[in-house]
């Protein structure tokens, strides 16, 4: 069994961002030189996710109204007595959830058609990492 575990650090300039990084993971994969597997590909912060959709600016901007309206940015979250503004972003990185597991077969990412590794940044403008881990023979 072969491992790569790779990180990657995104500083967007936006709040709520969302950055195609399957070409990260096909570099990865093909670094790691596996030819069966998976790849686990994992936000490493509690105010963003990763998730697999399909790479359209309408169905981004889509995913990005639903998010704001199911949590919106807002000054009155019990979160933000402490000091912190990010209410919003901790419940839209559990709407996303913070992981994604991509099999691996013939040495490809096996996905069906129009899927795209998609890091979703909801509290952005300060430097964060994603954990790239290939697993396989």
């Amino acid at each position: 069994m072969k491992f790569l575990t790779e990180y990657h650090w995104f500083n967007t300039s936006k709040r709520r961002d969302y950055i195609n990084i399957t070409g990260l993971v096909e570099k990865a994969l093909t670094k790691s030189g596996i030819k069966e597997g998976m790849i686990l590909v994992s936000a490493m912060h509690i105010t963003a996710g990763v998730y697999v959709n399909d790479a359209e600016s309408g169905l981004i901007e889509d995913i990005d109204e639903w998010l704001e309206n199911l949590a919106p940015f807002k000054n009155d979250y019990r979160h933000h007595r402490t000091g912190e503004d990010n209410g919003d972003a901790h419940l839209k990185s559990m709407l996303v959830h913070h992981e994604v597991i991509i099999p691996v077969t013939a040495s490809k990412l096996d996905f069906g058609p129009w899927q795209q590794v998609y890091y979703a940044e909801f509290d952005g403008q300060r430097r964060k990492r994603v954990l790239i881990k290939v697993m396989g023979e």
